[in-house]
């Protein structure tokens, strides 16, 4: 059966081309790295998407698109998007936020939604990532160029963070 949800309609109704990695979550996959490993993609080309909130009032919630071992340095984050301070959302802030379960967390499900969107410098080293197809277990490949032109995100260089699988994150 093929896959169908909101995002995919979007995609399709932009003609935007795309590939669907379906994994069973259910099965204790949870993790960026798991997911990639479980649909036959380099990590590195797996992304994970994190709700940030800025420490100051009136600002929006960032969506941060990076890649799946990446661990995201909320200092750097914060300098490179001309913030005093930001915070991880926790997964229950994240999931009241976005209306999204963590682990299907996706920009492409948020659009027009009230959030910036941040994508890390790393995604320009790919002509396809795969992100959060907007629900768990399953993700959706598909151009960078097409990803940053539908979320109207902004490309951050959060320089190298090392990998670590064991922060409490938004999504995979």
């Amino acid at each position: 059966m093929e896959f169908k949800n909101n995002v995919t309609r979007l995609l399709d109704s932009r003609k935007v081309a795309y590939r669907i990695h379906q994994y069973d979550y259910d099965a204790g996959i949870h993790s960026a790295t798991e997911v990639a490993a479980a649909i036959g993609l380099d990590p590195a080309r797996v992304f994970k998407t994190l709700v940030v909130l800025p420490e100051q009032p009136n600002r929006k919630p960032y969506l941060v698109i990076v890649p799946a071992a990446m661990t995201l340095d909320l200092r750097a984050f914060a300098k490179a998007v001309g913030l005093k301070k930001a915070k991880m959302a926790t997964h229950a802030q994240a999931e009241a936020l976005t209306g999204l379960q963590t682990g299907g967390i996706s920009a492409l499900a948020l659009l027009n939604k009230g959030f910036d969107v941040a994508i890390a410098d790393h995604a320009l080293a790919f002509p396809t990532i795969a992100v959060s197809a907007g629900q768990r277990g399953a993700n959706v490949e598909l151009a960078v160029k097409d990803l940053i032109s539908l979320t109207r995100a902004r490309i951050v260089a959060l320089g190298n963070s090392a990998p670590d699988d064991t922060a409490p994150e938004s999504d995979a």
